[in-house]
């Protein structure tokens, strides 16, 4: 088992609800990074056993033939608590295709949400009310971003997969876990004409939001099943790269893949020790197969990748 420090990410929009579960200065934590394997070279570090101080790039590089994932030169997915204090820019994340076109890379993104509280409104921007592209770049030149978003109703305990191509924002008071495909490419629409510390707004990115936009993508919330035959833990709901099962009340929980599983604790009530190192709301743990790790009832979420 690998046991990961988590990374804090400071933004525009961030909050302070996740700052106690990392060290850090940051006033605004936006992402609490659990596993983050950036192409930049940003990347988890492991806080435990043989391997800790070691990047945990370096060990996915080193094995991920063992796991079936050799096809990626990252580790595939990000995986992070999000607190969204004011909404985040209005954007479109591009298909595999859209990206090899516009940024010569091989993957574009989906992701999904899953809602630990919801927004104070509500709703969340996802989707698109326009018929088309054009009409959207019209609504736009004429400053209409609130007649292009689709609004839809969110509640505590909802996911949300968001396919590339959608036009989605995280609306203010959302606290989130976030589980991405691993591909580095937002392009925004609006920022709501916010402006940073030094008073400048943050790069737009219309044309090729408006090439990556799917109009089309409409996507719903649904929950996560119980499982009937695991008691304490979901049905698996399975996207494109990755799978997720939500687990509640299981002492423990065993790795009976052949693949990594990823673990991020997401109990605020969760404090205990693991090898040495405290694991809190917010701490990601690696799994390897046939591994078994003490949960003690606290509210975690599973993330298995796969391979294309």
């Amino acid at each position: 088992m690998l046991i990961l420090k988590p990374i804090a990410h400071e933004t525009i929009w961030g909050g302070e609800k996740l700052k106690p579960y990392a060290q850090t200065d940051a006033k605004r934590v936006g992402h609490l990074y659990g596993l983050f394997d950036d192409v930049s070279g940003s990347c988890n570090e492991i806080a435990n056993g043989a391997l800790k101080g070691q990047s945990f790039h370096t060990f996915f590089e080193e094995n991920k033939g063992k796991y079936g994932l050799s096809q990626f030169s990252h580790f595939p997915l990000v995986i992070c608590l999000v607190e969204a204090q004011e909404a985040l820019s209005v954007q479109v994340h591009p298909d595999d295709e859209c990206a090899r076109r516009l940024e010569s890379v091989q993957w574009g993104k989906n992701e999904s949400w899953y809602f630990l509280e919801a927004p104070a409104s509500g709703s969340i921007y996802c989707g698109c009310t326009a018929e088309n592209v054009s009409e959207v770049r019209k609504l736009l030149r004429e400053d209409r971003i609130d007649l292009v978003t689709a609004r839809l109703p969110i509640h505590r305990g909802d996911y949300v997969f968001i396919p590339a191509g959608t036009l989605h924002s995280m609306s203010a008071g959302s606290l989130v876990y976030e589980i991405e495909e691993n591909s580095e490419f937002t392009y925004r629409f609006f920022d709501f004409n916010r402006k940073d510390a030094e008073g400048n707004t943050r790069e737009l990115h219309i044309e090729k939001a408006l090439q990556a936009l799917k109009p089309e993508n409409r996507p719903s919330a649904r929950r996560y099943e119980a499982d009937q035959e695991r008691v304490g833990a979901s049905r698996e709901i399975r996207e494109r790269m990755y799978a997720t099962r939500l687990l509640s009340g299981l002492p423990a929980y065993r790795n009976v893949s052949e693949t990594l599983e990823v673990l991020t604790i997401l109990d605020p009530s969760a404090d205990f020790i693991e090898e040495g190192v405290r694991i809190r709301m917010g701490t990601t743990l690696v799994l390897l197969p046939g591994e078994e790790v003490p949960l003690y009832g606290k509210k975690t979420m599973m993330a298995r990748p796969s391979a294309l």
